[in-house]
């Protein structure tokens, strides 16, 4: 487990984990993996999972600093995680331009998603796998083997559920005897319109033989989609809907890469910095209207509608929401790079990367930095002692039993 850091900085005027630790008695019923998520968001930086306890080397004064639960869910936890796997990320950057692209699936079938996230987001990421490498190997439009990383995303900015991935396309890829780079023309990958109508064919034919197959499940009010002629009609009006395919302005330098993966890859449904307050059982946050010229708004739900929203989100068990294909595969990353970077400028993965002003070895915090102490504000906080977590959860316990 990771610590936080015992200064704080500038915290959220209002949190997650209290909205749940506060409510919980308006949470309705969730299934097991729900309430894992629920749990850690509880015992997040609390006595439950220990810590370390600091204390000042001058005025003496004592600070107990907890573990982090680490969950995926939980947005305290991700700063650490999206450091370690951007360190990662830095020296595979090549130099050319990135493109951010992302697909969406109509809300028709959202409800059908819900119940069957393992399976669809499963056929979201291949969909688009197919779509994009199929695209790109056309001669009509770039004729080259490509790479990308795919992040899957669940929600909208009103926390409702909104499945789509992002993709980061290196803007070219190797010819098809591995002798060439095949650049893509300047600010422009393959039209979005080619992808779209690709991506919905593949993502319907993909749903179709999930359904032939007998790998959906039909609950609750999506029992009227049981039937294979209710199905079929489902299919239809899914096909007559515009399946958004879009193409963000490329990224110019390895720099804004970089922040963008920073932004897209551990992101959670809601971050605490988004949260105004909560009040009279109504929480209040920020959100972006991409309808109106992406103004920043306020919505207000009920704190039960918001504990529901949330864990729409949550991810089945060890699902990974973050892939690699395509020449960025992970059996054969290495070599592929190899060959692209003597391509385009025949240097070597260190050199690549400090010649873009990148370090392949970035420092991290940990529990053991020097931090000036709060009380005093001369002297400095250190390590002194283990705090061991607790052995049992009678809470968690009670309602997983209880679920």
């Amino acid at each position: 487990m990771s610590s936080c850091s015992p200064s704080e900085g500038n915290r959220p005027s209002a949190d997650v984990a209290d909205i749940f630790r506060d409510h919980l008695n308006e949470l309705g019923s969730i299934g097991p993996q729900q309430w894992k998520v629920v749990n850690a968001l509880l015992s997040c930086r609390t006595a439950r999972l220990g810590g370390h306890l600091y204390a000042c080397d001058t005025c003496g004064q004592t600070l107990p600093v907890y573990n982090s639960c680490r969950n995926r869910h939980c947005p305290k936890c991700q700063a650490a995680a999206r450091a370690k796997w951007l360190e990662k990320r830095m020296g595979e950057l090549l130099p050319v331009e990135y493109f951010h692209v992302v697909f969406t699936i109509p809300d028709v079938l959202n409800r059908l998603v819900l119940v069957n996230k393992a399976v669809l987001y499963e056929i979201l990421f291949r969909a688009v796998k197919e779509t994009l490498l199929q695209s790109a190997r056309n001669p009509k439009n770039l004729g080259a083997s490509v790479g990308f990383l795919a992040i899957l995303h669940t929600w909208g900015q009103n926390l409702l559920d909104h499945p789509h991935l992002h993709c980061l396309v290196p803007g070219g890829g190797l010819s098809a005897d591995g002798t060439r780079w095949i650049s893509c023309p300047k600010g422009f990958f393959v039209s979005v319109k080619i992808l779209s109508m690709l991506f919905r064919g593949k993502f319907l034919d993909f749903l179709k033989s999930a359904y032939v197959n007998k790998q959906l499940k039909f609950p609750g009010q999506n029992s009227q989609f049981e039937s294979g002629e209710a199905f079929q009609k489902l299919l239809n009006r899914a096909y007559a809907k515009r399946w958004v395919v879009y193409a963000k302005k490329p990224f110019a330098g390895p720099e804004q890469v970089l922040r963008y993966l920073g932004r897209y890859t551990h992101r959670v449904a809601i971050s605490n910095h988004r949260l105004i307050d909560v009040r009279d059982g109504t929480v209040r946050f920020r959100w972006k209207d991409y309808r109106h010229a992406n103004a920043w708004k306020t919505m207000s739900v009920s704190t039960g509608e918001f504990m529901r929203r949330f864990l729409l989100h949550v991810l089945p068990t060890h699902f990974m929401r973050i892939r690699s294909y395509g020449l960025l595969s992970n059996r054969n990353k290495n070599a592929n790079l190899a060959v692209c970077r003597s391509l385009l400028c025949g240097s070597s993965k260190t050199e690549h990367a400090e010649s873009q002003g990148l370090s392949l070895a970035q420092p991290t915090a940990t529990m053991e930095t020097v931090t000036l102490c709060p009380n005093c504000h001369h002297g400095h906080l250190v390590p002194v002692m283990i705090i061991e977590p607790e052995r049992f959860y009678p809470e968690r316990t009670q309602r997983l039993d209880s679920s």
